[in-house]
């Protein structure tokens, strides 16, 4: 297991309807508001597009200093010497991508039960997102409720990151649940000021970790 990992304000991108200028200043923003690991999230790219967008991405990542996860596609991560990468619980093992990535790198595992959450941690995976919490549209996946996030935490000795729909005006009704972060995606990615979106957010999660 990676230790010491910061994973309380997790951005997850979204490039729909922006210009290569304009993700790159919300990655940016978000990350001098206190995004704490960013995960490439490209559903759509053919692989050329996401290794550049990749490796562009890496540099800005690499500058200031916080971990770079790549969705799903493990050549990828491989190739930009990603910081690790992101799976669903119904893609490859996690045992066979902890031989392919190494073990000094990150896997992370999405689970939306306690069965798969156990499975996960015991084939390796070093932090679960569980969700969604909220109504979402960014991604498809049926919602959990927080009482099940909560068996979910307890279940594991792993970090819990919630994801789905978080926003400021809801992420508080996570307090006591016992996650180590939130993901994020259009509340940061569509917000108008990113900078101050995530500043909000990461103060707000900070204090539910902390509590």
């Amino acid at each position: 297991m990676i230790k010491n990992l910061d994973l309380s304000l997790y951005l997850i991108t979204n490039r729909n309807n922006k210009t290569e200028e304009e993700f790159f200043n919300i990655i940016k923003s978000s990350i001098l508001g206190g995004a704490s690991i960013l995960q490439l999230r490209e559903k759509i790219a053919g692989s050329k597009e996401f290794y550049e967008i990749s490796n562009k991405v890496k540099k800005l990542t690499n500058f200031y200093n916080i971990p770079l996860i790549i969705n799903d596609r493990v050549d990828i991560a491989i190739s930009v010497n990603a910081d690790g990468v992101h799976v669903g619980d119904e893609d490859i093992d996690c045992n066979i991508m902890r031989e392919k990535i190494g073990f000094n790198k990150i896997i992370g595992v999405s689970a939306s039960n306690v069965e798969d959450a156990i499975i996960a941690e015991k084939n390796g995976a070093d932090y679960i997102g569980s969700g969604a919490i909220f109504p979402t549209k960014t991604k498809d996946t049926n919602e959990i409720s927080i009482n099940e996030l909560k068996k979910i935490v307890n279940s594991v000795k792993i970090p819990v990151v919630a994801i789905g729909g978080i926003n400021k005006e809801n992420v508080s009704l996570l307090k006591n649940t016992g996650i180590k972060g939130v993901a994020v995606i259009s509340s940061v990615m569509e917000s108008k000021n990113p900078k101050k979106t995530s500043e909000e957010l990461k103060n707000k999660i900070t204090t539910i970790i902390n509590s």
